[in-house]
């Protein structure tokens, strides 16, 4: 299903019936080449030694179900920083600080550095997103919110820390949002499933205006 690209052989998942719970370890397909693994890959530009601090909370978390975490912060590093604006759209239109990547690019060691210091002492402050709408095909218009940049440089830096702990928790037939994993990933398991199972049903859902019209919890008083 990915054309030239590496897919799936078609193996049928083995899950048993009704049984949730054993979801994941029942699965038998065999991985896409060039899906991620089951744990979460190290920065792609890493040199040696740079991964080793989040290659121990992988391992910690894979391990250890009931392992809590209280102390990732150290880990958003300048290095890390440095990966995730290397990461963002070069091109990408600029939010409510009006700054571009090749601007911030200019002075990028001292920029980052100073970055660095805010989120580390606590004075960082993420500033609101630039609200943009698209035009959709039944002519509604989607909001799209486009953040500061580097707001989008400390997000990146903090999913890749926080993906070193939650990666552990996923299934192997998750493919939502993964690093290293795309849409047409799942298209093949999808495919390798019908492919050899006797399938009653494909069910297709989605929920009209679902992010607007649920309700959304207050983080500033931890009400939900």
């Amino acid at each position: 299903m990915n054309g030239h690209g590496q897919s799936d052989r078609f193996v049928v998942p083995a899950n048993p019936p009704n049984k949730a719970a054993a979801a994941g370890a029942g699965e038998e397909r065999e991985r896409a080449k060039g899906n991620a693994a089951s744990e979460t890959r190290p920065g792609r530009s890493a040199g040696p030694g740079v991964s080793s601090g989040l290659d121990r909370v992988r391992e910690v978390a894979r391990r250890d179900k009931e392992a809590r975490f209280t102390a990732l912060l150290h880990h958003v590093t300048v290095h890390r920083l440095g990966l995730a604006f290397d990461d963002l759209k070069k091109d990408a239109a600029p939010g409510v600080d009006g700054v571009t990547w090749r601007e911030y690019e200019q002075d990028l060691g001292a920029n980052l550095r100073d970055l660095h210091e805010r989120v580390q002492s606590g004075r960082y402050r993420a500033r609101p997103s630039r609200r943009v709408y698209i035009p959709k095909a039944d002519g509604r218009l989607r909001p799209l919110g486009i953040a500061a940049l580097e707001d989008k440089i400390v997000q990146r830096a903090v999913v890749e820390v926080l993906n070193a702990v939650y990666e552990a928790d996923f299934r192997g037939f998750s493919y939502g949002f993964r690093p290293g994993r795309k849409p047409h990933d799942a298209l093949d398991a999808l495919a390798a499933g019908i492919y050899r199972k006797r399938v009653n049903w494909v069910l297709d859902a989605d929920i009209r205006d679902f992010l607007d019209a649920s309700s959304h919890c207050s983080f500033a008083n931890g009400a939900c």
